[in-house]
């Protein structure tokens, strides 16, 4: 299949595309589960798809250091290895790399670290992280990039350091698209520039003079209030590429994935709604319910009444906090759908030219108060 991306539907800056990859084609904006070591933590893929899942993630970092490149490798890749037949997207293994703090070592050559698992001395460079992605056959693969924190060492990053950090990503850009030569995997670019507008438009406009075939965005929601997130997407949207796709990484709360797609987001990954799933935290029309609290002991009603997901047409609430270990795999089922099936709404709404009456209408009943 030729890689493409097409948007069909604009309503105010906000887009509505169609991604085609090589395992096959997604409609934007979407929401991609992560499943970081090769599954989607309690879901298997049949239940993925049940969900509407159309693309998840693979942590690049983690599969070389467990299974490895030589499992993966024979079993040509992590579809087969995780037996999911549609497309594939892996981070580069940086923001993996870049949190390992005393026990790695950044050069302009790449990072050196030891594993956290064994202690061994590696090396990740952006060749290397290319090689990587390579051998994991993904349908999207990321540069590799240095992600500037919101705090270094309690205080807020200064300007020469989110300078010198973005610089350094954008050479290894150069480097990552250099090496690549597959034409069945889409190579995306990371906007990076910490929260400094004119060097977000700087990262944004040199990636953008590169031509990779899509840019994801890095260093946001590390800390920073979301206004301030959302300061920096409305900075940068004018200075990317429109006929390419434009990737939100790391964010995935109900709020942000409406406001984001209102500014011209295509597509969003986090792995919020699984992690909040095995503490007992679930999505709801009207805003998070904790449902291991006692409140809901005899509450019989459905986790959302909104929801069409397998968990809502067939338990109570009462039933998942009753058998709360076996209600973790059931909530993260519905958190899943609920951020899956909120894209769809979004995605309709872009085409009938009424996300903002949506977004109102969404607020006017999902209690921020209990958001994330």
């Amino acid at each position: 299949m030729a890689l493409s991306f097409k948007v069909l539907k604009t309503s105010g800056k906000a887009r509505r595309g169609e991604l085609h990859l090589n395992h096959g084609v997604v409609q934007t904006p979407i929401f991609m589960p992560v499943g970081t070591c090769g599954t989607v933590k309690s879901m298997t893929p049949e239940e993925l798809k049940d969900n509407g899942a159309q693309i998840i993630l693979g942590n690049t970092f983690h599969l070389w250091l467990r299974p490895g490149l030589e499992v993966v490798g024979l079993h040509k890749g992590l579809h087969d290895f995780m037996h999911w037949d549609r497309p594939i997207l892996t981070d580069s293994g940086g923001f993996q790399v870049f949190s390992l703090r005393g026990i790695r070592k950044i050069t302009e050559e790449g990072v050196k670290f030891a594993s956290p698992i064994d202690g061994r001395r590696l090396f990740l460079s952006p060749e290397e992280s290319m090689r990587i992605q390579t051998v994991l056959n993904s349908d999207i693969v990321m540069q590799l990039d240095e992600c500037t924190p919101y705090e270094i060492d309690g205080k807020p990053a200064t300007e020469k350091q989110a300078a010198d950090s973005m610089r350094m990503s954008l050479r290894w850009a150069k480097r990552c698209k250099e090496y690549h030569t597959r034409e069945d995997q889409a190579v995306f670019g990371i906007v990076q520039g910490a929260f400094f507008k004119d060097l977000r438009i700087e990262s944004a406009k040199t990636l953008r003079d590169m031509d990779f075939f899509g840019y994801g965005i890095g260093g946001l929601s590390v800390g920073e209030p979301k206004p301030v997130m959302y300061d920096m997407l409305e900075a940068i949207m004018p200075h990317m590429a429109e006929d390419k796709p434009r990737y939100l990484m790391g964010v995935g709360s109900p709020d942000c994935l409406i406001e984001g797609a209102l500014r011209g987001v295509d597509m969003f990954d986090c792995v919020l709604a699984t992690r909040i799933a095995r503490n007992g935290t679930c999505f709801t029309h009207d805003g998070r319910v904790v449902i291991k609290n006692a409140q809901y002991a005899h509450d019989f009603r459905p986790l959302d009444e909104h929801c069409d997901c397998y968990t809502c047409q067939n338990f109570s609430r009462a039933y998942i906090r009753h058998l709360f270990k076996a209600g973790a795999r059931l909530a993260s089922i519905h958190n899943l759908r609920f951020l899956i099936r909120l894209m769809e709404q979004v995605k309709q709404a872009i085409q009938e030219d009424r996300l903002l009456d949506f977004r109102n209408e969404f607020f006017s009943h999902y209690d921020m108060s209990r958001n994330f």
